[in-house]
């Protein structure tokens, strides 16, 4: 079915300007050719673009409409008229199909409608997600199993290696190895007493340096 409205009256047609936002005319005549030649591509744009109250497509017959076509001085069939509401707003003449799009897809801009689908067009959501790009990771944040991630240092690998070659000398030269481990100044888990502050000679009520033990990089 055609959603092109063929004009039957003068008051049809003012009615159809009060009531469409935009109103595309085909002003032609039974007896002119190039009216024929471009009628399947007028046809085409009013089953694409029609809106019922947005757009509205017209053929006015310029013998049967006569006062129609005068009141806009239609001198030349087809003439192309597109109206926004009752004003004027482009005239197209002759049978040119490409001006005729441009026209009427520049009038469909203008009532802010589409071709069908355009509405799908536009970026969709994911599933469980907001249309937006993902937030970035946070500094800090915790990894999966709810531990953040643990940096490298340098001072404790060089604390362990120290422990461990002290630990094993001290046992290669005594007679009781694990004895000796466990009394080494190099057994972390052994406790230590105080060291006994030496007095530096000449200097009263200052500070005393620290003797006695072999020191690891821990106690820096």
């Amino acid at each position: 079915m055609s959603a092109t409205v063929d004009i039957a009256s003068e008051g049809q047609w003012r009615g159809i300007l009060g009531s469409s936002a935009i109103t595309v005319a085909d002003f032609y005549a039974d007896w002119c050719g190039p009216c024929k030649m471009i009628a399947p591509t007028f046809e085409s744009l009013s089953t694409k673009y029609s809106k019922p109250g947005k757009i509205t497509f017209c053929k006015v017959d310029v013998d049967n409409q006569q006062s129609v076509a005068s009141s806009y001085q239609v001198t030349a069939m087809p003439t192309f008229i597109i109206f926004k509401g009752s004003s004027e707003l482009q005239r197209v003449r002759g049978a040119d199909s490409r001006s005729l799009t441009d026209a009427v897809e520049k009038a469909v801009k203008l009532a802010g409608t589409s071709a069908p689908g355009a509405s799908f067009q536009t970026p969709g959501r994911t599933l469980g997600g907001g249309g937006g790009s993902a937030p970035s990771a946070r500094a800090g944040a915790r990894t999966l199993g709810g531990r953040g991630r643990t940096s490298f240092s340098i001072f404790n690998f060089f604390n362990a290696i120290l422990t461990f070659f002290g630990l094993y000398i001290v046992s290669l030269l005594s007679f009781d190895p694990y004895k000796a481990a466990e009394n080494s100044d190099f057994n972390v888990n052994r406790p230590r007493a105080p060291p006994k502050p030496i007095q530096v000679p000449g200097q009263r009520g200052g500070a005393a340096r620290a003797s006695g033990g072999v020191r690891t990089l821990a106690d820096l």
